[in-house]
């Protein structure tokens, strides 16, 4: 059965946000991000689909609104 609210991701359309895995690395040092994956807006705007590449096993995803600019 499929839910037609949550089908958002039609082929070749651009992710709206950009999944970061981050690890603190200590007292006084920037964090460590690393990119993970991406995510897509639900059309009815009350979700996202998150496609991971990798799962972290430790620190925290992060979801940042996806950019042209390099991060």
């Amino acid at each position: 059965m499929s839910d037609t609210n949550t089908e958002t991701k039609p082929a070749g359309k651009a992710p709206s946000h950009v999944a970061y895995h981050v690890r603190d690395r200590g007292e006084g040092q920037k964090s460590f991000w690393t990119r993970v994956g991406s995510a897509w807006a639900h059309a009815d705007g009350k979700g996202f689909n998150v496609q991971l590449d990798v799962a972290p096993l430790d620190g925290r995803l992060s979801l940042r609104v996806a950019s042209e600019k390099k991060e």
